[in-house]
């Protein structure tokens, strides 16, 4: 397995990150939502859109948290995440995600959500929402909407999920 070097991102890798999320989803509306939610004050929180680098410096995956809602208390959404096709399933994408979330742990941050595969996330610690008490603001299958809690000595927000205008739901 390779070991990956992770860290937040820069502004001389925003075209990287665009590119990678292009070249890994078939189309660019992930590279969009990223870049929308760069450009919202109130869902971007700098240092958590992490990036994971090859060997050689070349950036490969990333993942990233953005500011979401439970009923109006802070919460974060892992969305997306994304490894160049030729590094996937390689530990990129996990690299960059763990990184994200230990990052959001330094930060103070307790509760983090995520929509996605459910046989992929329980691995980093998510289990089905519904268990926190909280529900997507959408029909999905309860496997699919996950959450984690950072913090195990801290209270959990229960209730819908708000995500910022950029996801459009």
């Amino acid at each position: 397995m390779t070991i990956w070097t992770t860290r937040p991102e820069t502004t001389n890798d925003i075209t990287a990150i665009r590119d990678i999320n292009l070249a890994a989803f078939p189309t660019s509306g992930e590279a969009d939502l990223v870049d929308a939610l760069r450009a919202d004050p109130e869902a971007w929180i700098d240092g958590l859109s992490m990036v994971t680098e090859g060997s050689d410096g070349t950036l490969v995956g990333h993942a990233l948290l953005t500011r979401c809602l439970v009923d109006g208390a802070p919460a974060l959404a892992l969305a997306p995440c994304a490894v160049r096709p030729s590094a996937q399933r390689t530990g990129a994408g996990s690299a960059a995600i763990r990184a994200a979330l230990d990052t959001a742990r330094s930060m103070g941050e307790n509760l983090v959500l995520v929509l996605g595969h459910s046989d992929y996330y329980p691995r980093f610690g998510f289990t089905p929402a519904s268990g926190f008490g909280i529900r997507a603001p959408f029909e999905v299958p309860d496997e699919a909407m996950m959450a984690m809690a950072l913090d195990d000595t801290r209270p959990v927000p229960t209730g819908t999920i708000q995500y910022p205008a950029a996801f459009g739901v």
